[in-house]
């Protein structure tokens, strides 16, 4: 009663205010909004803006026989949506064990960890932004004992609809690895220059498209992925995911295969 008193009570003044006293309408307007400066600050721009999403990925696939095997997958992706800051987050790994019954041991042949964030500054067109990229990419079966690299130059929005999203990003940057040849490892630094474009499309109600492509190049390597992906939601904030990445490294050794592709089925959950 008292919240509803105090409520008419201001919409008397206003009107009052309206009617009697003397100057522009605007100077008139910025009186009410005095009166109403709670309303007025509860919606504004900037929270309008911003925004935070996190999307839980987890796919497990067993198989019984002969051999047996046992593969897993997990993922985790962030988007933080601020007035002068746009970030993105991704932690990914990959665990697949065989197991041969005849002759009873198990050979683990898939093993990898990999994270990357990027983080773009708005500038005065906010689909117009500076960036900086920093990954790390750890897997067991590759030459390499490790591989990172930090970048920063330009980043762009070329599309950003309801239905259909495009970036991209390039610039210059620093690569650093360890190459192990089974006997010593070696370190392999030097400047890189990384270029990525992303493309979403919202094919229907619930299910969308995400094509993503990257490359990094430098005098001792060349790395490029792609990731493929179709998503569809189940139920509430249940997802099911198709995805076909392609990892492209040229600095692997004669006996190892340059590309490494990797097909699945996963379950996403939005937490938020």
């Amino acid at each position: 009663m008292k919240l509803k008193y105090i409520t008419k009570l201001n919409s008397s003044i206003a009107i009052f205010l309206i009617f009697t006293l003397p100057g522009s309408a605007v100077a008139r307007l910025s009186i009410i909004k005095s009166l109403y400066v709670d309303d007025f600050e509860a919606i504004t721009e900037s929270s309008a803006q911003e925004s935070f999403k996190l999307d839980g990925e987890f796919g497990f696939l067993t198989s019984s026989g002969n051999t047996n095997s046992t593969s897993v997958k997990a993922a985790f992706d962030a988007e933080h949506e601020m007035k002068s800051w746009s970030n993105r987050y991704r932690f990914e790994t990959f665990y697949r064990r065989n197991t041969n019954q005849q002759e009873a041991n198990k050979v683990v042949s898939a093993q990898r960890l990999y994270a990357n964030a990027q983080m773009d500054f708005k500038l005065g067109d906010p689909n117009k932004r500076l960036f900086l990229f920093g990954e790390y990419d750890n897997n067991r079966f590759s030459a390499y004992d490790y591989q990172g690299a930090i970048a920063a130059g330009w980043a762009q929005k070329t599309i950003d609809t309801t239905d259909y999203q495009l970036r991209y990003s390039l610039g210059p940057g620093y690569g650093f690895a360890i190459k192990h040849d089974g006997h010593s490892d070696q370190q392999k630094h030097g400047l890189i220059f990384r270029a990525s474009v992303e493309y979403k499309q919202k094919l229907s109600t619930g299910a969308k498209l995400r094509q993503f492509i990257s490359t990094e190049a430098n005098d001792y390597a060349t790395r490029s992925r792609s990731e493929t992906s179709i998503s569809a939601k189940v139920i509430g904030a249940m997802a099911m995911k198709l995805s076909f990445i392609m990892n492209y490294n040229s600095g692997a050794e004669d006996t190892q295969d340059n590309l490494d592709t990797e097909t699945s089925v996963t379950l996403v959950y939005q937490f938020f």
